[in-house]
């Protein structure tokens, strides 16, 4: 039996891009796997963040144009770090029969992450994208932050171990994710 995948892309905007770290190695890690998803017939879900800076309509709110939407593609527009919360997310998927979401965005340790664990709280099986994620630059005001680096190579180790009863969690580099993958496999590599 295969797993019913959807693309989740979490706010990969323009005021979010111009704050990550490794901004173009992801996205161009979550472009190459967004055309492989849709050659497959895969959905891709955009999801986008308002609020502070990033005022619907505005420059920072549009999405990169690498990871634009594509006409009659889902996009789901949020206020808080969790991608399900008061949104029709949830819905979407279910309409279209996923089983699975294949997580990337920004930022690692908060969206994405809040994201990954509610998708799997509501009964999704869960791929992170190891270098389909990316968090923000850090400065050195920002002291108590955890080098870039390290965060996104915390989370991805993080989802090698947790356990979710009943759910299957993989953690794939993007070049690495097989949308056709029989449920039960494991990637064992790191990323």
């Amino acid at each position: 039996m295969t797993a019913t995948s959807a693309l989740l892309v979490i706010d990969m905007q323009n005021a979010t891009v111009a704050m990550a770290h490794r901004a173009a190695e992801t996205v161009a890690a979550i472009a190459a796997l967004s055309a492989r998803a849709r050659a497959v017939g895969v959905p891709v879900v955009t999801v986008r963040q308002q609020g502070e800076g990033m005022a619907p309509g505005t420059e920072g709110w549009e999405v990169v144009p690498e990871l634009a939407p594509r006409e009659g593609e889902a996009v789901v527009d949020k206020t808080t770090p969790d991608s399900f919360l008061g949104t029709d997310l949830d819905a979407i998927l279910t309409a279209r029969g996923v089983t699975e979401v294949v997580v990337t965005g920004f930022a690692t340790e908060v969206c994405v992450d809040t994201t990954a664990r509610q998708a799997l709280s509501r009964g999704y099986d869960l791929v992170v994208v190891a270098d389909g994620h990316t968090t923000s630059v850090r400065t050195a005001a920002d002291v108590d932050l955890v080098p870039a680096d390290r965060s996104i190579a915390q989370a991805n180790a993080v989802y090698r171990m947790i356990g979710w009863p009943g759910r299957r969690i993989r953690v794939r580099a993007a070049a690495d994710v097989d949308f056709g993958a029989p449920e039960g496999a494991r990637d064992v590599r790191p990323a």
